[in-house]
């Protein structure tokens, strides 16, 4: 445990980032390549709580673009969310991880109510908490969801993995010349209008001083290596 800077720590997973190459949408391949590095984290004795998004099923916002009603289409959303929260979970503990899923949309017969207290005493006692079903509400992104629940269980840090190595100043896929922040404030995410996750989200971190790591998802132990305070990704901090 000595290597690592945090205790408690929030990651925060895109639904696209468990597709892989292959096109499915749920690759086997890479879900077992996070649970082998989450896995590693508990064996560190790091407690990890997971929110992980729906978007390689489906996205609320572009099923609201196509004319359904907005609530209808977050509601379809939160209930992908639930669908790769069970994925993950079977993986884990296919490997020896004891895991919790705990869906902020009761359905009981497949997965636990969230209770903050619950859920508290499960990461305590060892177990990896996923929550599932982002925040229970419409018009609330899974960012949002994963912000509220690393301030709920008193996280150290919210670590999101994405598909890009960090936050730049412009979109790095169309711009050759985007430059990479090591460090960064919420007040210049916020200001800067950058896409590091939804305005609420960034501003409910910055409320609770909540450090955020951006990194990508896709090295075998960037996770790791960003928890142990080694320069992976980009870190978001308050100002001063």
């Amino acid at each position: 445990m000595s290597e690592y800077l945090y205790k408690r720590v929030l990651l925060k997973l895109s639904g696209e980032a468990l597709m892989g190459n292959g096109g499915c949408s749920i690759d086997p391949s890479v879900i077992e390549r996070l649970s082998l590095q989450i896995r590693e984290l508990v064996e560190a004795r790091i407690e990890v709580g997971i929110v992980v998004g729906g978007g390689n099923i489906f996205r609320g916002m572009s099923g609201a673009a196509g004319g359904m009603d907005r609530a209808q289409a977050d509601y379809m959303g939160m209930l992908a969310t639930v669908m790769n929260a069970l994925a993950l979970q079977d993986a884990l503990e296919r490997l020896g991880c004891p895991c919790r899923v705990m869906s902020a949309i009761q359905m009981n017969e497949v997965c636990e109510p969230y209770i903050r207290r619950r859920a508290i005493r499960h990461l305590e006692q060892g177990d990896v908490v996923i929550f599932a079903a982002g925040s229970g509400n419409p018009f609330f992104t899974t960012d949002t969801a994963a912000a509220l629940r690393a301030c709920e269980i008193g996280a150290d840090c919210l670590l999101k993995a994405t598909k890009v190595d960090g936050v730049y100043d412009k979109d790095p896929c169309t711009n050759d010349d985007a430059v990479r922040f090591e460090t960064i404030t919420y007040h210049e995410v916020l200001v800067r209008g950058l896409r590091v996750m939804d305005a609420t989200a960034a501003a409910l971190c910055q409320d609770n001083s909540m450090p955020i790591i951006v990194l990508n998802i896709d090295g075998k132990d960037h996770i790791r290596r960003a928890l142990a305070g080694e320069p992976v990704g980009t870190v978001i901090v308050q100002e001063g």
